[in-house]
């Protein structure tokens, strides 16, 4: 298992904050063991701590999905993107799979439904769920309070999607627009 791919998994319930603290730590090592004449050669980029307080974030309405960017892959050198999500009941999201992209979904507060492959459950607060690249997953609030997620994709990009999805006009969604955008990201609804 490679060094960064440790530390991600092993600080997972650490937080990002300090997760993408430890990181930059790695990345200083790493970059310090590099013969100086080959310092100019590469190209990782050192990462630097970032805080985010509650109230912080990009805000976006993606196709009625409430989201809060709070991480994005310039914060984390492309590492992960982290999204807190606070919907109504009845909010969700169709199955769909990602090529790309492995998910945690976390519940912070209230209730929602999970599908992922053939399986169903109800994740409630303090519940988590992995989800692989391609299987097949959808979620919707259920119960009577809205539902505060936090989102982690490894690795980042999929935030470009969201901001892209956020810009079509409100209404009804035109289904082949979301199509298209989802499908310059891998991302494909079944």
């Amino acid at each position: 298992m490679k060094r960064n791919e440790f530390i991600k998994s092993a600080t997972f319930g650490l937080g990002a904050v300090t997760m993408t603290s430890i990181l930059a730590s790695c990345q200083t090592e790493k970059k310090e063991a590099v013969e100086s004449s080959d310092i100019e050669n590469t190209t990782e980029a050192l990462l630097t701590s970032k805080i985010v307080k509650n109230s912080e974030g990009r805000k976006l309405n993606v196709i009625g999905d409430n989201q809060n960017i709070k991480l994005t892959g310039k914060d984390t050198n492309g590492q992960f993107t982290l999204i807190e999500q606070n919907n109504d009941p009845g909010v969700g999201i169709p199955p769909h799979v990602h090529e790309n992209e492995d998910e945690v979904f976390q519940v912070l507060s209230g209730q929602v439904a999970m599908n992922i492959g053939d399986q169903t459950t109800t994740l409630n607060a303090g519940d988590l769920i992995f989800c692989p690249k391609g299987i097949p997953h959808s979620w919707k609030v259920v119960g009577e309070e809205k539902a505060r997620a936090m989102l982690s994709i490894f690795p980042s990009g999929l935030e470009n999607m969201f901001e892209e999805l956020a810009q079509l006009p409100p209404g009804p969604p035109n289904l082949e627009k979301v199509g298209e955008i989802c499908g310059k990201y891998k991302l494909r609804f079944v």
